[in-house]
């Protein structure tokens, strides 16, 4: 039964909407997974989680990219899922179940229910590049079994599938579909209104529009995307949410400011091929988790790189 329909009788449905719009809106924060001695640090994990609870997220995202899922055995994903819904107290937890085939995905969002999601991330994860007609199979399938609402990660860099705005609107329409998780805009401000627009348009209202890439979230958010689906926000979620809450009250030169001061940071990402490394990197840094905390063969910075992110987070205020 779909979650919607098993609340369509309950005197609490206005509430269970309101809970989506919260969920979908805002500020989604996905912390790092980090492991020790090849496994998944639960202690360390539970640190990160809380200090997403007390800075009063909209919701936590687990299993995302920042979380390692492709490097995680099925057990272990189980895992992370069930602590993080455990400590998030009533934060709503989105856990990913992106996988190489079909079979797996189905898996992966049955223990992502069992254990109290209250959403799923699903990217189009693939090892033979997808045709369109397949991604959307992918998610006619997947979301037919849900009972939670799904979000669709659309993260080219990592997949090597770009979305279509019409594959979105198709995908938009399947039951469970609530977000997509677009990557950065245009920093340009109306070509960025133009291109959230653009997929507006082709989207159901109760769909929302999520920008990742955390260089670009202030611009996307100030273009209209309702959501930030932020890498920094699950180390740091005090700036993330400063950020977001200035552009979701239309002030869209307070969001800029405060995003530019971390160009340095926003730097480093882009550096590094992403932002994986330099978070994890930080999160030794400041003894939230223990070095090495990335599953092999990726490995953080180090020596004079470490240094210099050490010195950088201090000045930012960060450390």
């Amino acid at each position: 039964m779909h979650l919607v329909n098993a609340y369509s009788k309950h005197p609490t449905m206005d509430c269970y909407l309101k809970g989506l719009k919260f969920m979908f809106s805002g500020l989604a924060a996905f912390p790092l997974t980090p492991l020790k001695n090849d496994e998944v640090d639960e202690h360390a994990f539970i640190g990160l989680l809380k200090r997403l609870v007390e800075a009063k997220v909209n919701a936590i995202g687990v299993l995302g990219s920042t979380g390692n899922y492709a490097y995680l055995s099925r057990e272990e994903r189980k895992r992370v899922a069930e602590i993080a819904v455990q400590h998030a107290n009533t934060t709503p937890v989105m856990v990913g179940i992106s996988a190489l085939n079909l079979r797996d995905v189905l898996v992966n969002a049955q223990d992502a229910q069992a254990a109290g999601a209250s959403a799923v991330l699903l990217a189009p994860m693939s090892y033979q590049p997808l045709t369109e007609n397949e991604v959307f199979k992918l998610y006619e399938a997947v979301t037919a079994t849900l009972s939670v609402p799904l979000c669709v990660y659309d993260n080219p860099g990592t997949t090597h599938f770009t979305f279509s705005d019409e594959l979105h609107g198709r995908i938009a329409q399947l039951p469970q579909v609530r977000s997509i998780k677009i990557p950065g805009v245009p920093k340009d401000p109306q070509a960025a209104v133009e291109r959230v627009d653009r997929l507006r348009a082709l989207i159901p209202d109760h769909v929302s529009i999520g920008v990742s890439g955390d260089a670009c979230a202030a611009h996307g958010l100030n273009a209209g995307c309702e959501v930030w689906y932020s890498v920094i926000g699950g180390l740091y979620p005090e700036i993330a949410q400063s950020i977001t809450t200035a552009a979701l009250n239309r002030e869209p030169q307070e969001a800029l400011r405060l995003s530019q001061q971390l160009t340095p940071m926003w730097e480093l990402f882009a550096r590094h091929g992403g932002s994986l490394r330099v978070v994890a990197t930080a999160a030794e840094i400041q003894g939230l988790a223990d070095s090495p905390c990335l599953p092999r063969p990726l490995s953080a910075l180090a020596g004079k790189e470490k240094e210099a992110l050490a010195v950088l987070l201090d000045n930012l205020g960060l450390a």
